[in-house]
């Protein structure tokens, strides 16, 4: 198998998920992802995207999804519906609430120096503030009862909605405040392969 990264937000989730799983795979660094031949992987030009025999994944919620099965975990809790309808909930639930709103603070404060895209605008980082907030106080009121996403186990869903605390002092994301967030994410950044998720070479 081949996973072609960079080392951005969603490709972090499957090269973590690869890790956690310690599924073998090749990882390749993408340069450009608007180059003809990686285009020809994934015509949006986006990472991360996996190769599997004859099989081309992509999406980072599935990729996480595919490699679980291959490994045989519950990562991805193949034998129990109810709970994977759980995991796509809050897959879904980030989508929609949390992670445009995070997002927000992770493309301006951090993706827009990096890329050289000029500087963070004051009212996109603002018009992001009171929904950021509303949907962190839903996590967190979540999180006070529940060790991880769902229920005591470690799912895909822990690593799609946490993806950008890793980032939260660097990109300003006000997440501080949040006790059940900090104790959640603080779990797992004991993990390896969520603290290193990218490969070492």
């Amino acid at each position: 198998m081949k996973l072609y990264y960079f080392k951005t937000m969603n490709p972090r989730k499957a090269c973590a998920a690869a890790k956690y799983l310690d599924v073998p795979v090749e990882y390749v660094q993408i340069r450009n992802p608007r180059a003809p031949e990686h285009l020809a992987r994934d015509p949006n030009g986006r990472v991360p995207v996996l190769e599997d025999g004859g099989t081309t994944i992509l999406e980072s919620a599935a990729i996480m999804v595919h490699l679980s099965m291959k490994a045989g975990s519950d990562f991805w809790p193949s034998a129990d519906p109810r709970r994977q309808v759980e995991v796509l909930r809050w897959i879904s639930w980030d989508a929609f609430h949390f992670a445009p709103h995070a997002g927000s603070f992770y493309f301006e404060n951090l993706i827009k120096t990096q890329f050289k895209l000029g500087r963070p605008d004051p009212a996109a980082l603002e018009a992001s503030v009171a929904p950021f907030h509303k949907a962190a106080k839903v996590l967190d009121t979540h999180l006070a009862n529940h060790k991880y996403l769902v229920g005591d186990a470690l799912s895909v869903a822990d690593f799609v909605v946490a993806v950008l605390l890793p980032w939260a002092e660097e990109i300003e994301l006000p997440v501080a405040e949040y006790a059940n967030i900090g104790r959640w994410h603080a779990d797992l950044m004991q993990l390896d392969a969520w603290r290193n998720p990218w490969p070492s070479a």
